[in-house]
């Protein structure tokens, strides 16, 4: 079945180890907003990223294709605009809020991570936690990974997706 899954959450909070290890399960398309931004240039590009994400998400979708969206998604706005890709493609989407519900955990991901794409500039921790972050209109699959290796993390969501973790 195809479908649009969209990851949310802070930055460090292992949205997109977690993406990576969905789509690779899933047989998925990963989009990753800050490939596409830092493609862009980087810089005050508003919400280009987005817009390039959710037209290369429908193309995807219409070809038969489930698409792993990643990125912070820290407002309704872009939440509704995902739900709209979905809507027009035809498929079921589902929200996914990734958060790391340790907060010395979390600060020290921030703090010890290293970019992976070349010259995408990681925010700092005091940047995570002023960041603005709206409530959610309607409740995603939560998935903590506070404690949990990546496949840990990927099993819970499996499990909250209705799938099985053994590959069955």
């Amino acid at each position: 079945m195809t479908r649009l899954v969209v990851l949310a959450g802070l930055p460090g909070a292992g949205k997109t180890t977690l993406a990576r290890a969905l789509a690779a399960r899933l047989g998925a398309v990963h989009l990753r907003i800050d490939t596409i931004e830092q493609a862009l240039g980087g810089g005050d590009i508003a919400d280009q990223g987005y817009r390039i994400a959710y037209a290369v998400a429908e193309d995807n979708l219409r070809l038969g294709l489930t698409v792993v969206a990643d990125s912070v998604n820290p407002i309704g706005l872009t939440r509704s605009a995902w739900r709209a890709v979905g809507d027009r493609a035809g498929v079921e989407v589902i929200e996914i809020e990734v958060t790391c519900g340790d907060p010395v955990e979390h600060r020290q991901r921030v703090e010890t991570r290293v970019a992976d794409i070349p010259g995408h500039q990681l925010p700092d921790w005091r940047a995570v936690v002023e960041r603005g972050y709206e409530a959610w209109d309607r409740p995603p699959i939560r998935i903590d990974t506070a404690g949990r290796s990546v496949e840990a993390a990927l099993a819970a969501l499996l499990v909250g997706l209705g799938l099985r973790s053994d590959g069955g």
